[in-house]
């Protein structure tokens, strides 16, 4: 018997973003990479009843956080606490994670080459500093798809002007560890419209040039 494809979901959530004494609304993507018995959750933001739904009664994996700013992480607790999934982390975005949390450390670390396996399908996670120290993107080949979080957008970087982010660093991100993938790839971002990487590594030098 054929087993069920792996297919990936995708739900938009609204809320806010905090930080360095600001306070933005936002609205955020959570993607699921799964089949109809198991899956992942990418960025758990804001609405963790959204969410569970969402998985429905498949087994929750884990909940993977692509970095630590407060609007990815808000819902990763709650839901966590209703499916009995682990939270995964880069070590580097702890600092971020307490601003919101303090009282509730993540499960598991999340480093540079490590697997997930869900559905039989492979995501690799590439460590894609810039945004945030611990900012992630995960990797799934046998999909052409990468889940970029804050690193990567359509028409650009993520944003760099605030406390723990790099320009200098998210480009260099960005060029080795993205524009490097085939340009097919499928870029799903932690806002907004996805892209392709051959639609973006055509203005990597405009990037610089304007300091994005």
């Amino acid at each position: 018997m054929t087993p069920p494809p792996v297919r990936v979901d995708h739900l938009v959530t609204s809320g806010t973003f905090s930080l360095d004494g600001g306070t933005w609304e936002v609205d955020n993507n959570v993607w699921l990479i799964g089949d109809d018995h198991e899956v992942y959750v990418i960025d758990a933001a804001h609405d963790a009843d959204a969410i569970a739904d969402a998985v429905g009664g498949r087994r929750l994996l884990g909940i993977i956080s692509t970095h630590g700013h407060d609007d990815h992480i808000d819902a990763a607790p709650a839901l966590a606490e209703r499916t009995g999934a682990p939270i995964l982390l880069h070590p580097e975005d702890e600092v971020l994670w307490r601003m919101r949390h303090p009282d509730r450390a993540p499960d598991r670390p999340l480093a540079d080459g490590d697997v997930l396996t869900v559905a039989g399908t492979r995501l690799r996670v590439l460590h894609t500093p810039g945004h945030s120290p611990g900012a992630v993107c995960l990797y799934a080949p046998a999909l052409t798809t990468v889940f970029s979080g804050d690193t990567l957008f359509q028409g650009g970087p993520g944003a760099t002007g605030r406390s723990y982010s790099s320009f200098p660093t998210i480009i260099e991100s960005i060029r080795e560890r993205l524009l490097t993938l085939p340009p097919e790839t499928v870029v799903r971002t932690g806002h907004g419209d996805s892209t392709t990487v051959g639609d973006e590594a055509p203005h990597l030098e405009e990037w610089i040039a304007r300091g994005h």
